[in-house]
């Protein structure tokens, strides 16, 4: 793979530029998500998969990833460009996150051949979706405590047991599961193993959950006596928190294999500058108030000082220091300054903050209170924030384990 020459990346972008100009839909005729927990309806699901497809088929999505798999095994460069330009139009997310954000690159790191060969192609057209098989409703983020039972009869595992606060659940083909197929061993984690295991069969049911948004993104899984192959094992028994780590690696951004596109809509602080400068109060702009401009000047600051810090974290001897150290805060330093700001684009609208998403007096239709909401979510999904302060205070800094 040879680095491309400036020319031939200035011609790329204006190809880019055109293609989404041209194809990008900004308004289907009802809400799109701006989070792939966020996809409720048959119409967003169908719109949200046949985007990806398109994106992927005119070759601006797994640009990087190999071609022997179903990427096209370019310099990653482009696909950096192809992104920033999706996020210039304003495109649609890309809604197969759990397969092309963090199942995907798990394949192509540790994966076996015959599972990169047959599972990624369909992962990146979106033709299978996938979901994850982490959580469990009684043990919150104490992932190493899971009861999922995985017991082997012949060439099968039978499962039992539940998983909640699954993302598409209800529509995925595949799942990431971890699941306990022993209570022996040194430590809890031990007896955990991790499966690429179909949805689609029986023994499996789905519940969908209504969240605060009011949509239902979400949904609580059960297995009973449900047979998956036992070639769905990644690793050997026993080795699933390690692979479950590797995966968590993805997608807490700590370690990176980028697909292309974007899986959840980030507040856009010019946004919420232009919302400062229409909005009124005592007959002034907002943004007249020197106490709300002040505010927003500090989170240009932090996005500002985000955006360089991850441009940062490729250059190894400006990390020679703590060289995971910028990876591993990206995740809790991004989504917390996100619920920050989309709370503090709601400090603007007075009165008019009491309304949401299909009142007639909501600011754009509910935008800033969806993303407010949704903002809680990437503070919990692969940790929560608290747990994100855990790993950094002993991975990067050097703590002693908390009790």
């Amino acid at each position: 793979m040879s680095t491309p020459s400036p020319q031939e990346l200035v011609a790329f972008e204006k190809q880019c530029d055109a293609w989404f100009a041209e194809n990008t839909v900004r308004d289907p005729g009802f809400m799109l998500p701006l989070t792939f927990m966020e996809v409720s309806t048959d119409q967003q699901f169908d719109f949200l998969r046949n985007w990806q497809r398109k994106v992927y088929e005119a070759g601006y999505f797994g640009m990087s990833w190999p071609t022997e798999y179903g990427g096209y095994g370019m310099h990653p460069e482009y696909q950096r460009i192809a992104t920033r330009i999706m996020k210039s139009h304003d495109a649609p997310i890309m809604l197969n996150a759990i397969a092309n954000g963090w199942t995907g690159p798990l394949l192509l790191d540790i994966g076996r051949e015959e599972d990169k060969r047959r599972f990624i192609k369909p992962m990146l057209s979106a033709e299978e979706i996938w979901c994850q098989g982490f959580s469990e409703p009684e043990h919150g983020s104490d992932l190493g405590s899971a009861q999922t039972k995985a017991v082997r009869e012949g060439d099968e595992y039978v499962i039992n047991g539940s998983k909640i606060w699954t993302s598409l659940g209800d529509r995925a083909d595949y799942m990431i599961l971890l699941a306990r197929t022993s209570n022996d061993g040194p430590s809890k984690y031990a007896g955990l193993s991790f499966f690429l295991a179909p949805m689609k069969i029986p023994g499996i049911e789905t519940r969908r959950l209504k969240k605060l948004t009011g949509e239902y993104g979400f949904t609580q899984c059960f297995f009973t006596d449900a047979r998956i192959p036992a070639s769905g094992l990644v690793g050997e028994e026993g080795q699933g928190w390690m692979v479950a780590m590797k995966t968590l690696e993805y997608e807490r951004g700590a370690k990176v294999n980028p697909v292309g596109g974007y899986f959840v809509k980030e507040m856009d602080v010019m946004g919420v500058i232009d919302m400062a400068r229409s909005a009124k109060r005592g007959g002034k702009p907002v943004l007249d108030d020197p106490v709300m401009r002040d505010r927003l000047v500090d989170y240009m600051i932090e996005i500002q000082a985000l955006n360089l810090n991850n441009q940062r974290r490729r250059m190894a001897p400006l990390t020679s220091d703590r060289p995971m150290g910028l990876a591993l805060m990206n995740k809790l330093a991004r989504t917390e300054l996100v619920r920050e700001l989309t709370e503090f684009s709601l400090q603007f609208q007075g009165t008019r903050a009491g309304y949401y998403v299909g009142d007639e007096n909501a600011v754009d239709d509910g935008y800033w209170h969806r993303s407010y909401l949704n903002s809680f979510s990437a503070t919990i999904g692969g940790g929560t924030s608290q747990i994100q302060k855990n790993i950094i205070g002993e991975h990067v800094l050097g703590l002693p384990k908390g009790r």
